[in-house]
């Protein structure tokens, strides 16, 4: 092990699962309100909807892109409110958004940061 490493335990794991080309917009609309960044990876998907949807002549393309942020509890909230609105989650079809706490992570954060967070 190389050292000490600082273990943030307050945070979750937003994930949002859209339609094929949406991904950005949900991106951009999260890092305006304070997410620190997203992966973003695609994924193919089917389900018991596709089958209703399709009688309402709703077409639902398979091809996915899912969304990662992992965020502090106390934006969780406000991210995942910009993410639907901004995939447009209330029109059928879409896509979904949950959220899923995250019980420790870790990542670098530079050593004046951690001195700034401790010293408040």
């Amino acid at each position: 092990m190389k050292g000490e490493f600082v273990v943030l335990t307050d945070a979750v794991l937003i994930t949002c699962i859209v339609q094929r080309g949406v991904a950005d917009a949900v991106v951009n609309a999260a890092l305006k309100v304070g997410a620190q960044g997203a992966t973003v990876f695609y994924a193919r998907g089917t389900g018991v909807r596709q089958r209703h949807l399709g009688v309402l002549g709703v077409t639902v393309n398979a091809e996915k892109e899912v969304i990662y942020i992992v965020a502090p509890s106390e934006q969780a909230d406000l991210i995942f409110e910009c993410a639907y609105v901004a995939g447009k989650l209330d029109t059928p079809g879409m896509g979904m958004i949950y959220v899923s706490p995250l019980e420790k992570m870790a990542t670098y954060i530079p050593p004046a940061v951690v001195e700034r967070f401790l010293g408040d």
